[in-house]
């Protein structure tokens, strides 16, 4: 398969009859063997193959001399189309011979397409660019002009044959080519609509004509939503091929403007097998869509219904019309080939109502009546039925004609009447509706001659006149006027210049000043009447012309000039009676003034301003109006110096040496902008003026001034003729300034918290001090002011003694602040201790490492002797602590403790202490002075502090029960656990080997459990309560020793046969225990009697005699201790051990063999029972090993790969 391409020129090629395609564009063609099919373009075009990309291009070029198909791609310089005022000879497609093998069979219709089957696309889009007549065509292609009969007539044929088309609804190719494929639902059209050339005539626009899928075998080419091509899938061919199968409609219960349509939806093709292919690829649900065509089965069809359902009612037919009616089925966007179209005819019906009648001609007593024939719908029209209401105008009408005539005449009317009439059709299926009501109306006699017509409104060149109508005549006749008009002097007499209906007419283009005489006669259907009297008219003077430009006589003034001009030129048929000037101030024009108006031809014009532009026009009046205005003249006044200025005013309050003035400019500039000002001031004293300013400002800032002093200003202002006057003297007074810098203050110290500050006031400048601020701090960065008032010292109390203090004053009044003093040092004297601010009560584990020195009173020979003190109780001691408070700049020497009433405590310079001897559970209330070498300062707050209360006694110590390795301990009466709430606790100590106490339990508890002793041991034991009021005094010392330990059990004995009234007993030996020798005890059991004692000793066997073969004994060993005071302890029994019967069938193997299968049966009994344990580790650790290595396979297998 391979696909084609062709661009082609402004041209137009044929494939199939009856298909034209104007160019140029691109048509894709589908072949199914592969081949290139044959294009036959027109004389001078030359067609090339190019393959690019799988896909052949067919282009189709205008073959020149010089053309070499090498020489220009055309992929990439496509010629341009012709010209449109060029035309070139495009022959007939009845005229060319007809492609060879093209179509195989064409007369299964649409659904019987040939394998061969070329398929026809929508003519494309001619461009729209037009070259211009001198423009040269490319490649030197000369223009082709001459055009012979032949091809005028081809022409003309193939013109009258397109218009036919377009007329039956496929104008150019627009129909659908008999037995083409249906359209593609993939293509869609984008660009403009095309306009049809016809041998390089533009025609008329040519509609879209529906395009049709290519088939193939396996693909199809579709357009997408962007306009490229794309190729559909085999999916959507196979849809295409589905919804295709649609066969043709059945027409039923046909009527004449209706009929039903039905059909059945598309079947799905057979496979090779016979079955049914799956209609799961089919989307749900189909839709179809009904076209009907009145032009014949190739004719246009327009789309009658749409929808889901299987049949449909069509209405809004043509009677009496051949109709040909197909079905389209539809998926989404897939839309299958329509079905063989069927034809049927609708039913004849009555006419259609006529159009109302018309009136041909009328008199006064006859109405000739005409009418025009309506549709038949089928049948003949046999008689026409006018009926009309008498001209009673009540509605009701009366039958007046009927038979086959176009036209009536009524008779014996009366004139100037309304007739109403209507008009109905008749065939052999019955009578049409009327038609809408028509009023008509007959003439009247000829009207009598109208009065005289009256002007209305005059102009220069125009008259409108009016008149009335006839009073004679009535409403109903239809009168019409001739108005007549005759120029005085002309010669030509009275011409019509208006014929009409109208009762006014404005007669144009006349002469200005100029009488005119009017007449007017009255006509209608009867004849025309005499004309009215002959009246004059005459029309307005026009306005003159405007006089010339006005003119300076003389020299301008700064306040006034003279001007003159002269009349106009053109008077406009009338006298000039007045001349008017206008002056405007400024070059603007908005704004203009009256200044002069007379008959005078010049003026002077005064009262203006200095240095001012004015524009000045003239113009003039006559009987015509206002003539227009002159062309303007500007003048520009002399300038002055600017008038005097308002004084100057003060912005804000005046500062002691500075004022803010501002103005405001001159009212009179002198015609000249201001551009600078100047301001003087003077002191009030007879001081001269001094300039302080001068610029363009209207503000300036006036410094140097003194404080509270009346000074004067004025201010002039200058413009480019110079300096005018002063303005008024403006008088101010300057504000009184901030005080001086005041001296440095002096300092007395009255004692160590209090200082007097005193100091100087400094000068006022100009207003007196109202306030010192005096500010005071321990640095010259944190002075705060501490006073503000009018006095001149100031006591400062509270402060510290032997601290630094620095200050600093400054004077105020009403204009501010002045600058402060230079700050000066103070020193405060010493003085006795500060209070001190916090106690608090030290805590046990202090109170441990604190220690005391013993009192003076206990001295002997060789000195005082100091010596550590007994452990602090909290019950009868109290540990305070307490911050160190200022020393006021002499040396903490001691403290005194105050407990209240007892005897006060005097401490070193220490702030720890440990009051002894006192009560226990008792408050105290304490407070502490500290003492320095000018006294004792002031106590601190009193802090309140409580001793704790005795601590518990200790319980007494038992040993309840006891075993070589236990000892069981009970202590107190209260319950063996002790509830939670319990304050009351134990602790219980240990000795070790070095005479040390361990701890071994604490808590609230009354009983312990000591484990992990050894035997015959002796322990040493102690016990101590506490409780919130702190620990008790341990207990006294008890010792408990342990037993001695009984022996290990001896394992299982065993027991080897010798004969068969004799057996051997051994069993494991065990160590001595400490020294103790150990001995055995071995006992036996006939039957089921008691065990008795058979040996007892320190060998580890035993030799048995006298036994019994027929019994079962039973054998068991224990361990006895002698310990060294000659008692035994017994330890526990070992396992038992049997000896069986000898069996009769084994007497034959001998005694010894039958010990020795006793022996080894009992050994490998033992074995299995000693080796279970061992045998259940290794099945335990070989399963798990199992377990992993399948856990590790089934990761490796499932989840990693």
């Amino acid at each position: 398969m391979s696909g084609c391409s062709c661009p082609l020129t402004a041209f137009r090629f044929s494939l199939v009859p009856h298909a034209v395609f104007p160019g140029p564009a691109q048509v894709p063609m589908m072949s199914p063997n592969g081949s290139v099919p044959p294009i036959y373009v027109p004389p001078g075009y030359v067609s090339q193959i190019i393959e690019e990309n799988g896909v052949r291009r067919v282009l189709v070029l205008p073959q020149q001399p010089d053309f070499h198909p090498g020489g220009h791609s055309p992929l990439h310089h496509p010629p341009p189309p012709p010209h449109a005022h060029m035309p070139a000879f495009i022959p007939h497609p009845a005229m060319m011979p007809p492609p060879p093998h093209l179509y195989t069979s064409m007369a299964g219709g649409v659904g019987d397409l040939s394998s061969q089957y070329i398929s026809q696309y929508h003519p494309a889009h001619i461009f729209s660019e037009q070259v211009s007549a001198d423009s040269h065509p490319q490649h030197g292609r000369p223009t082709f002009v001459h055009r012979d009969d032949r091809t005028t007539k081809t022409h003309e044929r193939l013109q009258k044959k397109l218009k036919e088309r377009q007329g039956g609804g496929g104008g150019g190719g627009g129909g659908q080519v008999k037995d083409s494929p249906p359209s593609s639902p993939q293509k869609s059209c984008n660009s403009p609509p095309a306009v049809d050339i016809h041998n390089g005539i533009g025609g008329k626009e040519l509609e879209a004509e529906p395009r049709h899928p290519v088939t193939c075998p396996d693909k199809q080419i579709s357009k997408g939503k962007n306009g490229e091509s794309r190729v559909l899938d085999k999916e959507a061919q196979a849809l295409i091929a589905f919804l295709s199968t649609i066969s043709k409609p059945v027409v039923s219960d046909i009527q004449a403007r209706g009929a039903e349509v039905s059909w059945v939806a598309p079947a799905r093709p057979e496979n090779e097998n016979g079955s049914v292919e799956d209609d799961s690829s089919s989307p749900q649900p189909l839709s179809y869509d009904i076209s009907v065509s009145v032009e014949g089965k190739d004719g246009k069809y327009q789309t009658m219904y749409c929808g889901e359902e299987l049949s449909a009612t069509l209405k809004g037919l043509r009677p009496a019309t051949d109709h040909h009616v197909r079905v389209q089925a539809m998926s989404n966007s897939i839309v299958g080939s329509p079905s063989e179209p069927v034809s049927f005819t609708t039913l004849s019906c009555e006419p259609d109502p006529p159009n109302p009648p018309k009136k041909a001609s009328g008199t006064k007593n006859a109405l000739v009546l005409q009418w025009k024939a309506s549709c038949d719908n089928g049948s003949k029209i046999l008689n026409y039925i006018l009926q009309w209401d008498e001209g009673k105008g009540t509605g009701i009408f009366e039958k007046c004609y009927s038979g086959p005539q176009k036209q009536y005449r009524v008779t014996k009317l009366t004139p100037a009447s309304r007739y109403s009439f209507r008009l109905a059709a008749e065939n052999d299926m019955g009578v049409s509706e009327f038609s809408e009501v028509v009023d008509l109306f007959t003439s009247c006699s000829v009207p009598l001659p109208p009065f005289p017509p009256e002007l209305e409104t005059a102009g220069v060149t125009w008259l409108c006149v009016k008149w009335q109508r006839p009073s004679s005549s009535p409403k109903e006749d239809d009168i019409s006027y001739i108005l007549e008009m005759e120029e005085e002097g002309s010669g030509y007499g009275f011409q019509r210049s208006y014929d009409g209906e109208e009762l006014s007419h404005t007669v144009r283009n006349l002469h200005r000043s100029t009488k005119y005489k009017f007449r007017v006669a009255a006509y209608n259907s009867e004849g025309k009447s005499n004309p009215s009297q002959v009246v004059e008219f005459i029309t307005k003077p026009d306005r003159p012309s405007s006089p010339c430009r006005p003119v300076i006589k003389g020299r301008v003034l700064p306040n006034s000039f003279k001007m003159a001009w002269e009349p106009p030129k053109e008077d406009g048929g009338s006298e000039v009676t007045k001349y008017v000037v206008e002056l405007s101030e400024g070059l603007s024009g908005s704004s203009w003034g009256l200044v002069y108006s007379g008959p005078a031809l010049e003026h002077v014009c005064d009262g203006l301003k200095p240095g001012c532009s004015y524009q000045t026009r003239v113009y003039c009046m006559s009987e015509g109006g206002q003539s227009p205005m002159s062309e303007t003249l500007q003048v520009q006044t002399l300038a002055v110096p600017p008038g005097p200025c308002q004084p100057p005013r003060l912005v804000g309050k005046p500062k002691s040496r500075e004022v803010q003035l501002r103005w405001v400019p001159p009212q009179v500039d002198g015609g000249s902008p201001v551009s600078c000002y100047s301001v003087e001031v003077s002191g009030q004293q007879a001081e001269e003026s001094r300039e302080v300013y001068q610029g363009p400002e209207l503000d300036c800032s006036v410094g140097a001034l003194m404080p509270g002093k009346t000074y004067s200003f004025r201010v002039k202002a200058a413009n480019k003729a110079g300096f005018g006057p002063l303005s008024e003297r403006c008088e101010m007074t300057t504000a009184p300034g901030a005080p001086e810098q005041c001296k440095a203050p002096s300092t007395t110290c009255k004692s160590p918290t209090c200082v007097v500050v005193s100091w100087e006031a400094p000068p006022c400048n100009g207003a007196p001090v109202t306030e010192f601020r005096l500010e005071w701090g321990a640095a010259e960065g944190t002075m705060q002011v501490c006073y503000s008032g009018s006095a001149l010292s100031h006591e400062m109390r509270g402060l510290l003694p032997a601290t630094n203090y620095f200050c600093r004053v400054q004077a105020a009044n009403l204009a501010g602040v002045g600058p402060f003093s230079e700050a000066v040092l103070c020193q405060t004297p010493c003085s006795v201790p500060a209070a001190v601010s916090n106690i608090y009560q030290l805590k046990e584990s202090e109170l441990q490492k604190y220690e005391t020195t013993a009192d003076e009173d206990e001295e002997d020979e060789e000195g005082v002797v100091s010596r550590p003190s007994p452990v602090f109780s909290p019950s009868t001691c109290l540990g305070i602590g307490w911050d160190s408070p200022c020393d006021h700049g002499s040396e903490i020497t001691s403290y005194l403790i105050d407990l209240g009433e007892k005897q006060p405590v005097v401490v070193g310079r220490v702030n720890k202490h440990v009051i002894q001897h006192l009560q226990p559970d008792t408050s105290y209330r304490i407070r502490i002075q500290a003492q320095n070498s000018l006294g004792t300062g002031p106590f601190s707050h009193t802090f309140k502090l409580k001793t704790k209360p005795l601590p518990p006694q200790p319980p007494r110590l038992e040993c309840t029960a006891f075993s070589h390795q236990t000892l069981r301990l009970k202590w107190g009466d209260g319950p063996t656990k002790a509830a939670s709430s319990e304050a009351l606790q134990y602790q219980l100590q240990m000795g070790d080997k070095n005479g040390r106490f361990l701890p071994l339990y604490k808590g609230p508890c009354h009983t312990h459990k000591v484990q992990r002793l050894n035997e015959s041991t002796s322990y040493t034991f102690r016990i101590q309560a506490f409780n919130e009021a702190g620990e008790g005094p341990f207990s006294n010392v008890y010792t408990f020793t342990t037993p001695r330990s009984p022996p290990a059990p001896v394992k299982a004995p065993k027991v080897e046969r010798l004969d068969d009234n004799s057996c051997e007993v051994t069993w494991e030996a065990l160590p001595p225990m400490k020294g103790d020798p150990v001995i055995y005890t071995l006992q036996s059991m006939i039957g089921n009697s008691e065990f008795k004692q058979i040996y007892k000793g320190s060998a580890t066997s035993f030799h048995a005699q006298n036994l019994q073969t027929s019994s079962d004994y039973r054998f068991r060993v224990c361990a006895i201790r002698q310990c060294q005071d000659a008692t035994e302890l017994s330890g526990p029994y070992s396992p038992t051990v049997t000896l069986s019967p000898q069996r009769s069938d084994a007497a034959a193997t001998g005694g010894s063999s039958a010990g020795s299968g006793l022996r080894t049966s009992a050994e490998s009994a033992r074995t299995r029972q000693s080796l279970t344990d061992e045998q259940c580790a290794f099945l335990l650790l070989m399963v798990f090993a199992v377990i992993a290595i399948l856990i590790a396979f089934i990761i490796q297998y499932f989840v990693i790969k």
